[in-house]
């Protein structure tokens, strides 16, 4: 339980350390959180099928491939549901975050930080039922990849709601509490699998689904969009760098 619980704070906390990192270096370029929210992809993309899916399968027994396959598109398709009822950071503040010019009334930008608290949840299950497997490598490379995709979006969560007359302290606070929704989704995970053994194939499938539709949807175009050279490589690294973890890690 201690590493779960020190593991949910990681992850909850890489969206403040990249909050402080978008202080610190409020001229950062935009073609460098590019490369690391594309590394992070390919983190998550190795995670997914490799800490999820395969597990998922390798669970689900006689029916496993049936349950695995219905658990990856019901999680995508559940978060397709959340993204039409609150879209993501790429579909509030739209040009204004991604070219750094911070135009957005207040209530887009709290609308904006509202988003990605909500779309931090299911994340944060993701992290938490790596650890249903019993596999720790495979659950701390899972939520490894989401603390990394966290980094970039907390360095971009901080300029908007700066530039609309929001303290520092309440930006951070603003942040800090899209985190906390994390840690509450890691927790969450985490319990419901340890419940019931019973759900752990179709959860574990289910935790994929949702990280590869963030993946396809959010990560990949959002490294995409100012053309910087070099993000696919960027995702192969990610990927075969979890890929070679895994297997030296057993």
């Amino acid at each position: 339980m201690g590493m779960v619980l020190l593991t949910a704070l990681g992850v909850g906390g890489a969206t403040v350390i990249g909050a402080l990192l978008g202080v610190i270096f409020k001229d950062i370029s935009h073609k460098f959180s590019d490369i690391v929210l594309s590394f992070a992809a390919g983190v998550m993309l190795a995670a997914a099928v490799l800490g999820l899916i395969l597990p998922s399968l390798e669970y689900g027994g006689e029916y496993g491939i049936i349950v695995t396959v219905a658990g990856i598109f019901i999680g995508a398709l559940a978060l397709n549901l959340i993204d039409r009822l609150v879209p993501h950071l790429h579909r509030i503040v739209g040009d204004d975050i991604e070219n750094h010019e911070y135009n957005a009334d207040l209530s887009k930008v709290l609308l904006f930080v509202t988003a990605i608290a909500i779309h931090n949840l299911p994340e944060g299950i993701a992290a938490g039922v790596g650890f249903g497997s019993g596999n720790i490598a495979d659950a701390i490379m899972i939520a490894g990849g989401i603390a990394l995709q966290n980094i970039p979006e907390g360095m971009v969560i901080i300029g908007p709601m700066l530039s609309c007359g929001i303290s520092l302290k309440k930006a951070f606070l603003c942040a800090m509490f899209t985190g906390l929704v994390e840690v509450a989704g890691t927790l969450l995970g985490y319990f419901a699998v340890s419940f019931s053994a019973a759900i752990l194939p179709f959860a574990l499938a289910f935790a994929g689904g949702t990280m590869l539709y963030v993946i396809s949807d959010e990560m990949i175009p959002e490294t995409h969009h100012s053309n910087t050279p070099g993000v696919t490589y960027a995702l192969l690294v990610g990927f075969c760098v979890m890929l070679i973890s895994d297997v030296l890690l057993g």
